[in-house]
């Protein structure tokens, strides 16, 4: 038996065995719920607009938020709600999983509030927030006398 656990492979698997990953694991093969947070790609920033892209796999639109607080923070929030249910002869099994997420991203002064638009194809949530035109400084050539 092992006092010192061998972390550089070669590793035991024996029930008496207190160190042995591979026995002492209870969640090593249980179902987690794969996505309960949210992968926010980096945001990309065109000429014409901020775009933000958000893998939520396995939700649906309807489960998903999409705000905009005082004209300058953007929150994008869900709630996912999974029940799985097992019936055989001789019993019956019910999994029930759920969780919430949030996450906001405060936006540049230059956008268009009126017309952001968002949009969820295959588990991926795009969010498009166009730009203002940005008015040029009027320039004045002076001449330099002599």
């Amino acid at each position: 038996m092992a006092l010192i656990p061998n972390f550089f492979g070669n590793r035991r698997s024996s029930v008496f065995d207190h160190f042995s990953f591979d026995v002492r694991d209870p969640f090593k093969d249980f179902p987690f719920p794969s996505s309960l947070t949210i992968l926010l790609h980096s945001p990309l920033e065109t000429l014409e607009a901020h775009v933000f892209k958000a893998d939520l796999p396995e939700l649906k639109k309807k489960e998903v938020k999409v705000e905009i607080e005082d004209d300058k923070v953007l929150q994008i929030s869900g709630e996912r709600k999974i029940e799985k249910e097992d019936k055989n002869d001789t019993w019956h099994r019910v999994e029930r999983s759920s969780g919430k997420f949030s996450r906001r991203l405060r936006l540049s002064e230059n956008v268009k509030m009126d017309q952001v638009k968002a949009s969820m194809k295959n588990g991926v949530l795009i969010v498009t927030v166009p730009k203002k035109e940005v008015k040029k400084p009027d320039v004045k050539a002076i001449e330099i006398s002599s």
